[in-house]
């Protein structure tokens, strides 16, 4: 009998209480939900803002098979270099070709060979100005799929716009089209005519009662005052949020569900946050 397979891709990972969030209840939801490799977004792991080396050999020990970034890939200084070591790693595809690390993986999953790839959208990231993404996404697609059972897509961009288009753009080319950044889990999961399975953004992990992972008392002063302050990492009601892909043997997708998990910790870690 022929299996399918079940993809988990998590939100965001907002600090160290998105971390926590993993570490309390990563390993109970993979089991009940027979999950066979999980992608998340490491893009606000160290503290909110790009994420380090250790942080990323962290979420791997945590259960974490592939992990992907966004605008912030290269704000730790130590990322640069451990990028092009490690293949668990995916900066956008679209950044230039000689840039440190890669934009795509191939990984056996239940004897299925799955390519994954990651792209930036160009709408509001002033920081970056790369290739186009629906066009990097078309040669990506054509280089891979001859090597691939299913693809995957998590297309990291800040506008609705941006993610709808591009799961039209690509549906019945890749299995999955995941949009992140804006860590609000969105409510339109579903699937496409060809076969895609798609959601505008997955969400975060981290603290839900919160403005994107971050005390809102500093987010609102920020826009009252228009004075450029940190934001500080918020403890409140942590979850995992993120959807469930489940790919059939013509690598496309049969099912997506959302997922949204409360977890409590085991011990207080706020204090020191």
């Amino acid at each position: 009998m022929i299996m399918n397979i079940r993809i988990l891709f998590l939100g965001e990972i907002v600090g160290r209480p998105g971390i926590e969030a993993l570490r309390a209840g990563l390993k109970t939801l993979k089991q009940e939900c027979s999950v066979h490799f999980t992608v998340a977004n490491g893009e606000g792991t160290t503290n909110g803002f790009g994420i380090g080396k250790n942080h990323a050999l962290q979420l791997l020990k945590l259960g974490i098979d592939l992990i992907t970034t966004g605008e912030k890939t290269y704000f730790k200084k130590d990322m640069v270099d451990h990028l092009a070591k490690n293949g668990k790693i995916l900066r956008p595809a679209n950044y230039p070709g000689g840039n440190p690390g890669r934009g795509y993986r191939i990984v056996e999953i239940e004897g299925k060979k799955v390519g994954f790839f990651t792209l930036l959208g160009n709408s509001d990231f002033p920081r970056t100005h790369l290739a186009n993404p629906y066009i990097a996404a078309q040669a990506l697609i054509e280089r891979l799929k001859g090597e691939c059972d299913a693809l995957c897509l998590q297309f990291h961009a800040s506008t609705t716009a941006e993610k709808q288009t591009m799961a039209y753009h690509v549906d019945g080319k890749v299995a999955a089209m995941i949009g992140t950044h804006t860590k609000v889990l969105t409510s339109d999961a579903h699937l496409l005519a060809h076969g895609t399975a798609m959601i505008t953004d997955n969400g975060r992990c981290g603290s839900a009662d919160s403005v994107g992972g971050f005390e809102s008392e500093q987010e609102i002063a920020r826009f009252l005052t228009q004075i450029p302050s940190r934001s500080q990492e918020s403890w409140q009601a942590l979850e995992l949020q993120g959807v469930i892909v489940e790919i059939d043997e013509t690598g496309k997708a049969c099912a997506v569900e959302p997922v949204k998990v409360s977890v409590t910790m085991k011990r207080d870690l706020s204090v020191s946050s």
